[in-house]
């Protein structure tokens, strides 16, 4: 039987994620809900579902649902998941929530922790891994093929330049926020090299703005330069920016993972996968024959796929596949804890360029809770 589902915010994001919803065989939307009449008036008459414009309605009128899908905004993106999240949980109500999981560390925790005590199931939208180069990648390492792992090199942003730049926002949730996008956009990041390369335990950040966002009087701290150390000892850089530049090697998106077996790059997120074994591996190039500045032949696999869009209904999906299997929370993909650890690593990241570059050691994760029925 379909889950039924209700979604709060209606806005861009959330008209993608009701779509998804109302194309998935496992989802059921019954309801939409936003503070804006007019929003949630056009999203309801488009999907044939009921209109709320306060969340406490919704609930009322419909104590059957299953999930809440929170895709609100509020300032830098995240500054109104907390309050319609929680409300969610204490009604009963599985929740997935639009990245970041919140702009406040401290509500991400309490929404962390609230899911546990309640044995709800909470999700984020961390979508960039629900990709077929992503699969192909983790089982590249899952069969031994990258070896031990050396380094992540992640880099993320939008195409621009200084040609195109439009002046500093106007948007009440953006204007004046010198964090917005440092806040907005990482999780992305953090969460893919996370979900290649484990946790995190050392960060430092150098960040910056472009002349021309400071004679528009633009504080958006819209480049960043972050160094990181993983748990298991292996190293990282992740280099991101709002629309400044245009970059050239991988395109818009690309993450590379090297280790003592071999290396494998995804370009533009969906697209393309390049794994290159190491010299003398099973059916690589025989290290006696490589000179200097040659490299072995990679194997390319270009997945056919360009829209950035799918991996919307992709992540949408797994969500409503895990909970209706009723997988235990600690295998939930993308969880809310694998969400609060990117915002973790993004408040670890303010703090050290703050402090002029220091390093800077994120907080402890809440306890990962294992059921004790499930290996």
């Amino acid at each position: 039987m379909p889950l039924k589902v209700g979604v709060v915010g209606v806005n861009g994001i959330g008209k993608h994620h009701s779509e998804c919803h109302a194309n998935d065989p496992l989802a059921k939307l019954v309801a939409v809900c936003d503070v804006i009449k007019q929003r949630a008036d056009e999203t309801a008459e488009k999907h044939k579902v009921k209109a709320y414009y306060r969340l406490k309605d919704m609930l009322d009128a419909h104590p059957d649902l299953d999930i809440v899908d929170v895709a609100t905004g509020g300032s830098e993106n995240g500054g109104w998941h907390f309050e319609p999240a929680m409300e969610a949980m204490r009604a009963g109500k599985h929740v997935l929530v639009e990245k970041p999981i919140s702009n406040d560390i401290n509500e991400a925790r309490q929404m962390v922790a609230y899911a546990q005590e309640k044995d709800l199931y909470l999700g984020c939208n961390l979508n960039h891994y629900f990709t077929e180069p992503a699969a192909k990648a983790k089982a590249l390492m899952d069969s031994g093929k990258i070896g031990e792992q050396i380094f992540c090199l992640h880099r993320m942003g939008f195409v621009g330049g200084e040609f195109n730049y439009g002046g500093a926002s106007t948007s009440p949730n953006v204007a004046g926020f010198p964090y917005f996008h440092v806040k907005a956009f990482l999780a992305h990041p953090f969460s893919i090299m996370r979900y290649f390369c484990g946790d995190i335990k050392d960060i430092q950040a150098f960040m910056g703005r472009p002349s021309f966002r400071k004679k528009a009087d633009d504080v958006m701290v819209s480049i960043n330069s972050i160094h990181v150390r993983f748990v298991n000892d292996s190293i990282g850089y992740l280099f991101s920016q709002r629309g400044d530049a245009t970059m050239g090697l991988g395109g818009w998106w690309s993450i590379e993972v090297g280790g003592t077996k071999g290396t494998f790059c995804i370009e533009n997120c969906v697209e393309k996968l390049t794994f290159t074994a190491a010299p003398g591996a099973p059916g690589a190039a025989d290290p006696a024959n490589l000179v200097l500045g040659k490299a072995p032949e990679p194997e390319v696999t270009n997945t056919g796929v360009t829209d950035f869009g799918l991996t919307f209904p992709s992540r949408i999906h797994a969500f409503l596949e895990d909970v209706t299997n009723k997988v235990p929370k600690h295998k939930l993909r993308a969880s809310g804890r694998d969400a609060l650890a990117t915002l973790e690593y993004t408040f670890a990241a303010i703090e050290s360029y703050e402090q002029g570059g220091i390093l800077v050691r994120p907080a402890p994760l809440p306890q990962l809770r294992r059921d004790p029925s499930v290996a």
